[in-house]
């Protein structure tokens, strides 16, 4: 049975966060255009767009596989914005601000995978 992915919570903040995410990296130095900014959008619109895809899956077995992937691609973002921070392109109080959605969503991302392989 397939699920409305819209009406997920972690989509709609994984959506918001990739938005964040997308205006953030568009201030990053122009030599990162193909370097980090371009692995931040796409590890971070992976998370959104993993989610959609396992909600058109079946089982949920099979909503969860894209559960898992889009709770690595949670980890990934959360270390390209320390990255990010650490390389001076990002400023403390964005990078706590964004961390902590990462971070939230992904305790949200693993709540749902639970409860999908209970």
């Amino acid at each position: 049975m397939a699920r409305d992915f819209r009406k997920i919570a972690a989509w709609r903040r994984a959506h918001e966060l990739t938005l964040a995410v997308y205006r953030t990296t568009g201030g990053f130095p122009d030599h990162e255009r193909y370097g980090l900014v371009s692995q931040m959008r796409g590890a971070c619109a992976s998370i959104p767009t993993n989610i959609a895809e396992g909600c058109g899956r079946q089982t949920n077995n099979e909503v969860a596989r894209f559960i898992d992937i889009a709770t690595g691609s949670a980890s990934e973002v959360e270390y390209q914005l320390l990255l990010a921070k650490g390389l001076g392109y990002l400023p403390e109080d964005e990078h706590k601000n964004l961390s902590a959605e990462v971070i939230e969503i992904r305790r949200m991302l693993l709540a749902f995978n639970k409860k999908l392989r209970s």
